[in-house]
């Protein structure tokens, strides 16, 4: 999920709502708050997103994400390292392609 987040954040600053939203219209399904900023907290923590509360006119106030530096190339090393296991991964579920399983 973290990746995912930071994948989010690559085209500015966003807020919970907008994030949950976005990892939904990409398929992923319904993402809670429960869920969504435990992850938002621990990226902020590690240094790879900040976080700035901002009131609002009407209803309650929120808080903009953004990705740091850090968070950019966290985001690179893990993108690489998660397609290259994603491409293990396919290459064990398909049968008639040569891999570890089948050969």
């Amino acid at each position: 999920m973290d990746l995912l987040v930071l994948s989010c954040l690559t085209g500015g600053e966003s807020y919970g709502y907008e994030i949950a939203r976005a990892l939904a219209a990409a398929g992923l399904g319904e993402i809670k708050g429960g869920t969504l900023h435990p992850v938002l907290n621990r990226l902020e923590e590690a240094g790879l997103a900040t976080g700035e509360f901002r009131a609002t006119e009407r209803g309650p106030g929120r808080r903009y994400q953004r990705l740091t530096g850090a968070g950019r190339k966290a985001l690179a090393e893990q993108s690489v390292s998660w397609l290259e296991f994603h491409a293990a991964v396919q290459s064990t579920l398909h049968p008639g392609k040569p891999g570890a399983c089948h050969e």
